[in-house]
C-alpha cells in the first residue's frame, strides 16, 4: 500500500477527514475542550442501553444502531417499523412497539435476494400488509417492487417488479377518490391498481419541494422520502431534502399539504421543521420522517440521525413529540434529543432490544445475522448443527468472502466467539462497514493474521498451529482491541495493535452503512462458529 493510499485509509477510518482538513479546521481541531459528560440510557438485554429510562421519560434512540429511513405502521394498538436493509441478506426486519419507545424484533419480511434496498414503505390496505421497495437487483438500474402479507408475522410474499424504473423511496396513500397512489423521490406519483399489485398510470410530477436558502452547506437538493398522511381534510406531505449523508447539515425535514392528492400543494410556512444546524449537535443529519398518532391521540415525528462522534453506529431511530396549530399546521417540540423527553401517553410498555449472544441453535438469519452484499449460492454455505454455525469458505480474504454480520447500538461493548477451522480454511472476527473498511483478526492452521485499513498487515502475521481459537473484539468507543484465547476463554491474549475508527465522519466510502460484528470464512474447507458472547460496556457513572 503506497503511503498517499495508507493515509486516506486512517484518514477515513479515525474520522474521515485527514486528507481534507484546511488549515482553520486542524487548528480548531487541536484545540482542547472540556469532555461531555456521557449520558445513560436504559439498559435491556446484555447491558444493551435502551431508550426507556423507567420514570416516565425516554432518551433517543429509540432504535439504536444502523436503521435508516423508518416506516412506521399503526395497526389497532401495536406499531410495526421497519428499515432500509441495503445489501444485507435476509433483509427487512419488522420490528414491533405498544408505546412507540421498547421496540423488539418481529423477523425479516424479505427472503428472496433483491441487491440493495434503499427506503420502503409498510402499509397497510383492506386487511393485508405491503412493503413497497426500491431495489437494484441487477445492478443495472432501480425498480420499484411489492410483497404482501396477510399477517405482519408472514409469511410476505416473493417481490413483484411493479416495473417502476429508476425511482426510489415509495410512499403508499390513499386518495380522495378511493385510488392508490405511490409518491417517489422528485417529488412524483403513480396510480396503483386497487390491489396495489401493479400500476395503473404513468409516473408523473407531483409537487415542487420548497427550497432553503442558497447559502445553505447541503450535499444536494435530493428531495426524496415523501410520506403522505391525510387527517382533518387535508392531505400532508412529509418530505426529506439536502442529501442524506454529506454535510451534518444538510438533511432535513419539510412538509406541504393539499385538500386533494393531486395538488396544489401549499409549502408549510415555517419549513424546514427539522434539520441540524451545526456539527455541535447531539444528531447529525437528521430527516426522513413518517407523522404517527400515539396511542392516547398525541403526535409524534419518527426519522433518522447520526449520532455526533459515533457515526460507525449508522443512522438511528430517533422520535420526537409534534403538536397541531390552531391553522392546521404542525411544528416539532422535542428539542435537544439528547435529553429525556416524556413518554407518550397511554402506551403499554413491553421488552425491548434482544439477546445478541447466540448459541447458534436456532435460526436467527435475517433477525440477527445476515450475509453482506451475498451471491445466490451463499445461502448454501450455512450448515447449523454440532454445537455451532458452520460456514463453507470463499475468497481469499474478508475482502471477497462476504462476512455473516450482526448489527449493534452501543457505543462501547465486547463480542467473542469461537472458531473452528476445518481442511484448508481460514476465519476470523472483523468489525466490517464494506469490502472496503473492516478491521479484524483472523487464522489458518499456520499463521495469526491482523486486517486494518481493509488489508492484511503481513509484517504482523504471526505462526500458529492451533484449529481452534476463541477471538474478542472490544470497541470501547470507537477504539478497537483485538484478543485471542487458546483455553476457551479462560486466559486471554491481547494483540499488539489497536485501531481507531472514530467516525466514518464523511462518508468518504458511501453507501451509508455502519460497523458491524462479522464472522469470515474464506479458503478451502470450512469455519465453525461457537458461542457467540456479546455484552454491552456500561460506563461508570
Amino acid at each position: 500500500m503506497t503511503l498517499r493510499r495508507r493515509q486516506f485509509f486512517k484518514g477515513v477510518l479515525a474520522g474521515g477527514a485527514v486528507p481534507l482538513l484546511g488549515a482553520a479546521q486542524a487548528s480548531a481541531a487541536a484545540e482542547p475542550c472540556e469532555p461531555a459528560a456521557e449520558p445513560t440510557w436504559g439498559r435491556g438485554p446484555e447491558g444493551q442501553r435502551i431508550a426507556d429510562l423507567g420514570d416516565g421519560t425516554f432518551r433517543n434512540p429509540i432504535v439504536s444502531g444502523d436503521h435508516p429511513d423508518p416506516t412506521i405502521l399503526k395497526d389497532g394498538d401495536t406499531y410495526y417499523m421497519t428499515f432500509s436493509s441495503f445489501l444485507s441478506y435476509p433483509g427487512l426486519v419488522i420490528w414491533k412497539s405498544t408505546d412507540l419507545v421498547n421496540w423488539t424484533p418481529v423477523g425479516p419480511a424479505l427472503h428472496k435476494p433483491l441487491g440493495d434496498i434503499w427506503a420502503v414503505d409498510l402499509c397497510k390496505h383492506d386487511g393485508r400488509y405491503f412493503i413497497y421497495i426500491p431495489a437494484d437487483p441487477h445492478r443495472t438500474g432501480w425498480s420499484i417492487f411489492v410483497i404482501w402479507a396477510d399477517r405482519i408475522e408472514g409469511p410476505w410474499s416473493d417481490p413483484i417488479d411493479l416495473n417502476i424504473n429508476g425511482p426510489i423511496d415509495p410512499g403508499h396513500v390513499v386518495g380522495e377518490d378511493g385510488r392508490r397512489y405511490l409518491f417517489v423521490n422528485g417529488i412524483r406519483k403513480i396510480r396503483l391498481t386497487d390491489d396495489g399489485l401493479a400500476t395503473d398510470g404513468v409516473l408523473e410530477p407531483a409537487y415542487e419541494p420548497w427550497r432553503y436558502p442558497d447559502d445553505w452547506i447541503v450535499e444536494n437538493f435530493a428531495p426524496e422520502g415523501p410520506k403522505l398522511l391525510r387527517k382533518d381534510g387535508w392531505f400532508y406531505l412529509v418530505t426529506a431534502v439536502g442529501g442524506t449523508a454529506g454535510p451534518v447539515t444538510g438533511h432535513m425535514v419539510i412538509a406541504a399539504r393539499s385538500r386533494s392528492v393531486h395538488g396544489p400543494w401549499e409549502h408549510h410556512p415555517h419549513n424546514p421543521l427539522v434539520r441540524t444546524p451545526s456539527e455541535a449537535e447531539p444528531w447529525w443529519s437528521k430527516g426522513h420522517a413518517t407523522l404517527v398518532e400515539g396511542p392516547a391521540g398525541d403526535w409524534w415525528m419518527v426519522y433518522h440521525g447520526y449520532e455526533n462522534g459515533f457515526r460507525t453506529l449508522g443512522r438511528q431511530t430517533l422520535l420526537e413529540p409534534i403538536e397541531w396549530t390552531d391553522d392546521g399546521w404542525f411544528r416539532a417540540t422535542g428539542g435537544d434529543l439528547s435529553r429525556p423527553l416524556a413518554k407518550p401517553r397511554g402506551g403499554r410498555a413491553g421488552p425491548s432490544g434482544r439477546a445478541l449472544s447466540d448459541d447458534f441453535s436456532a435460526d436467527r438469519m435475517g433477525g440477527q445475522w445476515a450475509f453482506h452484499d451475498p451471491k445466490p449460492e451463499d445461502a448454501d454455505r450455512l450448515r447449523r448443527g454440532d454445537g455451532g454455525l458452520t460456514i463453507a469458505g470463499r475468497g481469499a480474504s474478508p475482502a471477497d468472502s462476504p462476512p455473516l454480520t450482526c448489527g449493534v447500538g452501543d457505543r462501547a461493548y465486547e463480542a467473542e466467539v469461537s472458531i473452528t477451522l476445518d481442511g484448508d480454511a481460514e476465519g476470523g472476527l472483523l468489525l466490517f462497514y464494506n469490502p472496503k473498511a473492516f478491521v479484524g483478526m483472523g487464522f489458518t492452521a499456520q499463521s495469526l493474521k491482523h486486517f486494518r485499513y481493509s488489508e492484511e498487515q503481513t509484517w504482523m502475521r504471526s505462526p500458529q498451529t492451533a484449529r481452534t481459537l476463541r477471538l474478542k473484539v472490544t470497541n470501547d468507543r470507537n477504539i478497537i482491541t483485538f484478543a485471542r484465547s487458546r483455553d476457551n476463554g479462560r486466559t486471554w491474549s491481547r494483540q499488539e495493535f489497536r485501531a481507531e475508527v472514530s467516525g466514518l465522519n464523511h462518508n468518504v466510502f458511501g453507501g451509508f452503512l455502519s460497523l458491524k460484528v462479522g464472522l469470515y470464512s474464506a479458503g478451502d474447507g470450512a469455519v465453525k462458529f461457537s458461542d457467540f458472547k456479546y455484552r454491552a460496556l456500561v460506563p461508570a457513572i
